[in-house]
């Protein structure tokens, strides 16, 4: 008995050093390598277990990407060069070339743009362009539930497939584990192609259930599209638990609907091994010549670069006067936060607006170091007190905003598939300032908040630990 017990102990020693071997040898991030060296080496079988699920890295699945990325990057290409008289701002020439070289992420202007704050605003704006497609709809969606309102968008896709309106339909694995098949398969039945991204299968489930699908893009006709925080749940309306829900999403008419175009069918590619090029997609604008210029910008752990975090930082780094970011989670990468400090140091109003209750209190207590940090360096932190702020924007200097779904976390910048709209225009860029102001007058300042400012030594070890497990988060 006793040599068994030897087999499996230095079988499992073997495993551990393999694993961190390997994440070694994978260049991470150094932060991100000694946590998981810290875990494989003092939490046996445990750790292990954890690297199975949630530390292999999917970037040999990056030539299926890059198939679908090439040819539609040509039929969009094709469009931004059929742009007239073309003009990038000097000022963010350098951030609009950053994302052309990372991914052909191609800026567009002649747009027009509606901004939702609830939803209550975005949902029946969404029905509405619903009902009046006339070609075709696509819609990604980390979640959708089986509740009134995820009912309600379903039946009102499958009224518009009996129209004979072309509907696809994709959804996350992880975010919608919840729902039952028998949903999906109605849509199914009555005409919808419906795909799970990235299915966490056995014995696949290991290598895919860390890497989620959470862009949230729907585009009608190819000349209206939506992209922001919000899935298809009623929470996002009602709220949960008592609390309200506060969140951003925009609509875009005109060209930089081609960005959400091409988003979705590299996506629609991988589940479904289908490449779409038709020229139909990508239909001309009728949206009157003006400089609203928009630009689409993907994420994805199969991407050579971390494309909205250099955005992020290179933003940041570029700011003269302020900027002003809402985010529901906060767990920095070491470049963020280097960008953060620097920005605030260096005289730059730099306000970060964070809930003042997270729906994840593993993740508040991981953060909360985070903003201890970033204040002492004179970033202005804010907690959101009326109701959970789920929202995802950024402006800066009354010339450039981003809208989309990525948090500033880990997760997003590193292990998400993620899709934020850049807008480089001034009026777009003072609403979404007075969105802040307005969410501003909701707050209070993270320092005045007395029952999360601990002094005790047990609270301040406990915080420590867990931001060592962060980037895991």
């Amino acid at each position: 008995m006793i040599y068994i017990h030897w087999i499996v102990l230095v079988a499992y020693y073997v495993v551990a050093i393999i694993a961190m071997i390997t994440v070694l040898m994978e260049h991470r991030q150094p932060a991100k390598t000694i946590a998981w060296v810290l875990i494989l080496s003092f939490m046996p079988l445990v750790g292990i277990i954890l690297f199975f699920f949630f530390g292999q890295r999917i970037r040999k699945d990056r030539y299926i990407w890059q198939k679908s990325l090439d040819q539609l990057t040509k039929r969009s290409m094709i469009e931004f060069v059929e742009q007239k008289n073309l003009e990038l701002p000097e000022q963010h020439k350098e951030l609009i070339q950053l994302f052309v070289n990372q991914n052909w992420a191609l800026p567009f202007k002649n747009n027009e743009t509606d901004i939702y704050t609830s939803g209550y605003e975005f949902f029946p704006a969404l029905l509405h362009e619903i009902s009046k497609a006339k070609d075709h709809i696509h819609i990604t969606s980390y979640i959708i539930e089986d509740d009134p309102l995820g009912r309600l968008i379903r039946d009102a896709l499958i009224e518009k497939a009996h129209q004979g309106i072309e509907i696809r339909f994709l959804y996350d694995d992880v975010g919608s584990w919840k729902m039952k098949e028998n949903f999906f398969e109605l849509m199914r039945e009555e005409g919808i192609e419906v795909h799970p991204f990235m299915p966490v299968r056995f014995p696949a489930f290991t290598s895919k259930v860390n890497y989620r699908n959470h862009r949230k893009i729907i585009v009608i006709d190819g000349k209206i599209g939506f992209v922001g925080g919000m899935n298809l749940a009623l929470r996002y309306v009602k709220g949960e638990k008592g609390e309200k829900w506060r969140d951003t999403h925009v609509k875009i008419t005109g060209a930089a609907v081609y960005g959400l175009q091409r988003a979705f069918l590299v996506d629609w590619f991988y589940a479904d091994r289908t490449l779409i090029t038709n020229r139909k997609y990508y239909p001309d604008t009728a949206i009157k010549a003006n400089n609203n210029l928009i630009q689409i910008v993907t994420s994805s752990p199969t991407n050579v670069w971390a494309e909205l975090e250099q955005g992020y930082i290179k933003v940041l780094l570029s700011a003269k006067r302020y900027v002003y970011m809402e985010t529901p989670y906060f767990l920095p990468t070491e470049p963020i936060l280097f960008a953060l400090r620097t920005a605030a140091l260096s005289g730059v109003d730099v306000r970060l607006m964070v809930p003042f209750k997270m729906d994840s209190k593993l993740v508040q207590l991981a953060s909360q170091s985070y903003l201890n940090q970033i204040i002492a360096s004179g970033v202005k932190v804010l907690c959101y007190k009326n109701g959970f702020n789920h929202s995802k924007l950024l402006v800066s200097d009354d010339n450039v905003a981003t809208i989309g779904s990525a948090n500033i976390d880990f997760r997003s910048f590193e292990n998400n598939f993620e899709a934020n709209a850049f807008f480089y225009d001034k009026t777009m860029a003072e609403r979404v300032k007075n969105i802040f102001f307005t969410d501003e007058s909701q707050c209070i300042p993270l320092q005045n908040i007395k029952e999360i400012n601990h002094n005790s030594f047990i609270y301040r070890l406990w915080e420590s630990i867990v931001r060592l497990l962060s980037p895991l988060l």
